[in-house]
């Protein structure tokens, strides 16, 4: 949590400023935030986890990782498109596995100034400005709200809606790695994401915090994702849901 809190000024300063935006080589966008933030979060955390490898969005992959027990999983900007929009809902993620599981999950929310945590076994925990409280997800099965993607919906995602209509009463747009908080909250149900345009990154601490507030985070084929692979894709997509019956409707 303190990595994201120290983060969180640096961030803001460079969002509320004019700032460079480049193109990668996978057509996504990058700009000064990802980049600072990204070596801000390895930098901060390194002073207490020397031994600790890393794994992040803007850092060049050190395949060493593979062969320590404990990996640091980040994202400095989750929504950068959202981002370069001046659109509050983009976050930074940050997660901590421990061969293969993750073992600490932290979304924070900049803008929105929403920290959302949580650690195995220990649950899940929003903090909104002063108010700190344990999060659970809800315990709906049908009514349901379906929250989707801003700029990465796909054709197999409205398939998907419509085919469960007589269960989905809301479709949402939320952004970023919010998708899985407000589930994790109780504030909608499911998203689904079909396609393989993720990495661990996009994943590994909304996954934690999801299962610690009741909920799943799971292949289409009720699998789960293990972290710290070599191929470091989420090949099969993934969906979040509030209760396990909802696989069912993929």
């Amino acid at each position: 949590m303190e990595a994201a809190r120290q983060v969180q000024p640096l961030i803001l300063s460079i969002f509320n400023s004019s700032f460079d935006i480049e193109i990668k080589e996978d057509n996504s966008p990058v700009t000064t935030a990802d980049k600072m933030a990204d070596q801000f979060l390895i930098n901060f955390l390194k002073e207490s986890f020397p031994t600790h490898s890393f794994l992040t969005e803007e850092s060049k992959d050190d395949l060493s990782r593979l062969k320590n027990d404990f990996v640091w999983i980040i994202d400095p900007i989750d929504g950068t498109k959202e981002f370069t929009r001046k659109q509050a809902e983009f976050t930074t993620n940050i997660a901590l596995s421990y061969k293969g599981e993750i073992i600490v999950g932290v979304v924070l929310a900049p803008v929105l100034n929403e920290l959302f945590y949580a650690s195995k076994g220990g649950g899940a925990y929003c903090i909104k400005g002063n108010i700190k409280k344990k999060i659970e997800v809800s315990n709906k099965l049908k009514d349901l709200t379906v929250l989707c993607s801003r700029y990465h919906f796909k054709e197999t995602e409205q398939i998907f809606i419509d085919k469960n209509k007589d269960v989905i009463s809301t479709v949402l747009t939320v952004g970023a790695s919010l998708k899985a908080c407000r589930i994790a909250e109780g504030k909608a149900e499911i998203s689904y994401r079909s396609t393989d345009g993720t990495k661990e990154w996009d994943i590994a601490a909304p996954q934690l915090i999801v299962e610690e507030a009741g909920g799943f985070l799971l292949k289409p084929d009720g699998s789960k994702y293990e972290y710290n692979r070599e191929d470091v894709k989420n090949r099969e997509g993934y969906i979040i849901i509030n209760k396990k019956e909802h696989l069912g409707l993929l």
